[in-house]
């Protein structure tokens, strides 16, 4: 029994022998061809090959630290209700009292009435149609070219003088000085009186 084993594991050894004495420098069988002679090409058995792995589906890179990931693009949004900006601001001084008031009308047409030391003496709302009339006006007036201050000559003593501001634009006027443009807008306003 240990012959025969001692037989198979040189005739192992021998088979291993013969196979590597026909293989050449670069272990492809045949041995080194003659000089001038191509080598035969060779097919490579399937299995040489190194398959390549499944691909997986692409994945989002993560930002880098510190950063913040670019969002999404997203729908156009929903229309919202009017804005509460400030739409205009006209203050009114002097006359016989000298007293000062302020009238603040946002884009949803709320507007509030101050008073002395901005307490507030009334507020209320222009009806759409009232506040379509205020838009038209502030855009006929042309803040851009009207203006800084317009006054009377001569000066009317204890008259109004109107102070507006709109769309970065500040103009001030006399009460007997004031452009047609002005006056326009300020018919469009409720008043600055407290009843």
């Amino acid at each position: 029994m240990r012959a025969m084993r001692a037989a198979g594991a040189a005739a192992a050894v021998l088979l291993a022998a013969v196979s590597l004495a026909g293989c050449g420098d670069d272990g492809s069988p045949g041995g080194p061809a003659p000089a001038g002679a191509t080598a035969p090409a060779t097919a490579t058995p399937p299995e040489a090959h190194p398959t390549a792995p499944p691909t997986a589906p692409p994945t989002a890179t993560p930002a880098p630290p510190g950063t913040t990931p670019a969002a999404p693009p997203t729908t156009a949004p929903a229309p919202s209700a009017p804005s509460t900006e400030r739409l205009l601001r006209v203050t009114r001084s002097g006359g016989f009292a000298g007293r000062t008031r302020t009238l603040l009308v946002n884009g949803d047409g709320s507007w509030t009435l101050l008073g002395e030391r901005d307490k507030e003496v009334r507020k209320g709302r222009l009806a759409p149609s009232g506040l379509e009339d205020l838009r038209t006006a502030l855009r006929a007036a042309d803040f851009a070219h009207l203006p800084r201050r317009t006054t009377a000559d001569p000066p009317v003593y204890d008259g109004f003088t109107y102070s507006f501001a709109y769309g970065g634009f500040e103009v001030a006027a006399d009460q007997t000085a004031l452009p047609p443009a002005l006056s326009r807008v300020l018919e469009a306003l409720p008043g600055f009186d407290s009843a």
